[in-house]
């Protein structure tokens, strides 16, 4: 019962740990992980993905079927007030129900959970974090099993699982995990670190009560392996968990560089475009050929598209402030009334789009988050139509995109609870920047021009959603950003001086994202999402979707 979950002793002891320097497991940024994607229905990639991915982990680990689950927030972290309006119960609730996050049952998930009688139940509490989007997962299976996780979400999808029933870990979906409860006296030297040969890798941590051993490797452990492992004397319990994120890690190949000085240098003698630079990272990172990186891509390109014409094609979700506008557009333009030129009309068209599709709940692509996801793909399709580009050339502006995309991860990252809207739509317009001065056959260097120029107008920008939905003032963010993107590819095409170099202004958004107050990063405290008409309408809209 869910009772006998709240009266899990929450007991902190002293750890020795083999985490003891966290960064030195990180993984160079992917732009297939941790850029362009997750596909996804649902508001919000930090809350909704993020807690699918979350969730989706925790039940391979709990390694028996589930019959109840306690989710936590902290009292002071940014989830607390909007976890259910910004979709993080959907996401964890798919995901703990073996839901896939792409699926339509998704969006309502309740009959499934009565189906498989499983009880799950939300609550804010109050526990130590070191990062406003923390969770802390208690779970009970049908044979009496017990897990305790605590996970951050990073932004864009991406997250970490930072402990497992008390012991700290590091996992974010890209290996197979194999991890074990041991009695505390375990022989961890004599008997489990001989398992760790052939490219597997090895941590653990223990107190006074059990040891936790943890195994990761880029391909499956073979069933010789878990069992070796199962009959060690003292392991206790043993768990598996699958990869989550599409580009699994430790395959890679030696990267031809992994900073913005190393690209500069290496770019000085090869002289690449910054697709073709884009295109050569990930075919190193990913080790895939450059044929299957760009079979992935096109396939995102197309879900892109799809949700474009979604959108267009109108859109029904009863939770929701903005209902189908994208179709306005055109028929303004018909009757001669606005001031822009057709290349405008149709950015605008095509971003309202996408975030149209994303409000509805139909299937998107978060590039490179699901709030600022319509400004790459709009804008892109915009000026690819209008100029008739090959779909090669349309390609390799999503991986100059992505690359942009690569140097955000590195540094401050895509969450908006961490940094606000510079980290969502600045870092959409900065890559949609890129993109479009690749796709007119722009230089590196007026590329990354132009993503400096385009991220330069969009420091400080707060993240405000009224309602506590992510539809406004996202979708004007989205639709500046996509014009922002317009501007600085053609001034960077036309020779206009960036002044300072793209690395400098993602440290300074950086810098600019720490000292920022935290009512103005999505927690619907401050900005436009404080006035009282954000007010009224989050109340109308609770009323009229029984408080989903």
């Amino acid at each position: 019962m869910i009772s006998k979950i709240l009266d899990i002793p929450r007991i902190v002891l002293h750890v020795t740990s083999r985490y003891k320097h966290p960064h030195l497991l990180m993984n160079h940024p992917s732009i297939f992980n941790d850029v362009l994607g997750p596909v996804m229905r649902g508001p919000s990639s930090s809350h909704t993905a993020a807690s699918w991915r979350i969730g989706t982990l925790a039940i391979q680990l709990l390694n028996a079927p589930l019959k109840e689950a306690l989710i936590e927030f902290d009292e002071a972290g940014a989830w607390a007030p909007n976890y259910r309006e910004q979709g993080t119960v959907m996401g964890m609730d798919g995901g703990l129900l073996g839901i896939d996050i792409t699926d339509p049952r998704i969006i309502d998930s309740g009959p499934v959970a009565k189906e498989k009688d499983i009880a799950i139940t939300y609550q804010v509490s109050r526990f130590p974090t070191d990062h406003p989007n923390t969770v802390r997962l208690t779970l009970l299976s049908t044979t009496g099993g017990r897990l305790v996780m605590v996970a951050v979400s990073l932004g864009g999808g991406m997250f970490e699982t930072r402990m497992v029933n008390g012991h700290a870990i590091r996992m974010q979906g890209d290996y197979y995990e194999l991890i074990g409860l041991a009695q505390s006296d375990v022989d961890i030297q004599g008997s489990i670190a001989p398992l760790a040969t052939n490219g597997i890798q090895l941590n653990w941590s223990n107190n006074s009560l059990s040891t936790f051993i943890h195994f990761r490797q880029s391909t499956p452990f073979p069933n010789e392996f878990v069992e070796q492992f199962k009959g060690i004397p003292g392991i206790i319990s043993v768990s598996k968990a699958e990869p989550i994120l599409p580009i699994i890690s430790g395959l890679q190949k030696p990267l031809p560089f992994t900073s913005y000085q190393e690209l500069l240098a290496f770019n000085k003698e090869e002289q690449m475009s910054l697709g073709k630079l884009g295109m050569l990272y990930e075919t190193c990172r990913s080790g895939l050929s450059e044929s299957e990186v760009i079979k992935k891509m096109q396939h995102l390109i197309n879900l892109i598209e799809a949700s474009i014409a979604t959108g267009l094609a109108g859109t029904h979700y009863e939770d929701r402030i903005l209902h189908q506008q994208s179709h306005l557009i055109a028929e303004a333009e018909n009757a001669s009334k606005l001031p822009s030129d057709h290349l405008t009309n149709r950015i605008i068209e095509n971003i309202t789009a996408i975030m149209e599709s994303k409000s509805g709940m139909e299937v998107i692509v978060a590039a490179p988050t699901a709030g600022g996801c319509g400004t790459l793909g709009g804008t892109i399709k915009a000026v690819t139509d209008a100029r008739d580009t090959s779909e090669d050339a349309k390609t390799e502006a999503y991986f100059a995109a992505g690359l942009i995309g690569v140097f955000f991860a590195l540094g401050p990252g895509f969450s908006a609870e961490a940094g606000g809207c510079q980290l969502e739509t600045g870092a959409a317009a900065s890559m949609a920047a890129a993109a479009l001065t690749d796709l007119c056959g722009g230089t590196a260097d007026q590329a990354l021009a132009a993503a400096s120029m385009a991220l330069q107008n969009t420091i400080g920008l707060v993240c405000d959603p009224v309602a506590d939905r992510v539809e406004v003032p996202c979708l004007g963010k989205n639709v500046t950003a996509g014009v922002n993107a317009l501007a600085a590819s053609t001034m960077a095409l036309s020779g206009f001086n960036a002044v300072i170099p793209l690395d400098e202004v993602i440290e300074t958004v950086k810098s600019v994202a720490a000292s920022m107050p935290r009512s103005l990063c999505c927690t619907g405290l401050g900005g436009l999402a404080a006035t009282e008409t954000s007010g009224r309408l989050k109340a109308e809209l609770a009323g009229r979707c029984g408080g989903c």
